[in-house]
């Protein structure tokens, strides 16, 4: 699996970002919908009447990144818009964008998703091991997306909350 994607240029490092991960690939039908509803969101996004310097990406078939400017003001209603595009999302296509205790990996070149729940299962049997990529949804800005989003579980919050080599006496 090629893990290349692009991000405009023209975004200062510090620029908001913000991951929804769709609990199912989009089909290539679905996904050229998502993408042009993407496109239309984000030429016309607004906070306070302004115009948001915006952009927002499906990338790897299953993950919405929506990303605005430093330089933009991004207040709760421009906020709350965003959130109500991905909840129309959900609704149109029949995925669930919100789910924080899936967890997603690189697993034998696809995304996988796993359950937070079932992690340690993963890692004692042999799934999932500190150098599996994961993918790390909580990056906030355009420097960590580009940095810290796709990375081993060992260098993620993931390894502070699961024993990654067990002791064999």
């Amino acid at each position: 699996m090629k893990l290349n994607y692009e991000l405009e240029n023209s975004f200062h490092p510090a620029s908001k970002v913000w991951v929804y991960q769709s609990n199912r690939l989009f089909t290539m039908n679905e996904a050229l919908e998502v993408e042009e509803i993407l496109n239309e969101f984000a030429t016309h996004w607004k906070s306070h009447g302004e115009t948001v310097k915006g952009g927002a990406y499906l990338f790897f078939g299953q993950f919405v990144v929506l990303m605005a400017d430093q330089s933009t003001s991004v207040s709760g209603c421009s906020t709350d818009s965003s959130v109500r595009l991905i909840k129309d999302i959900e609704q149109r296509f029949g995925v669930n964008m919100f789910d924080r205790t899936a967890l997603a990996f690189v697993i034998k070149d696809k995304v996988q998703l796993l359950p937070f729940s079932q992690l340690q299962y993963a890692v004692d049997n042999g799934f999932v091991d500190g150098e599996t990529l994961y993918f790390n949804n909580l990056v906030d800005t355009k420097e960590d997306l580009e940095s810290k989003w796709i990375i081993p579980v060992k260098d993620s919050w993931l390894a502070k909350k699961i024993v990654l080599a067990r002791q064999v006496s």
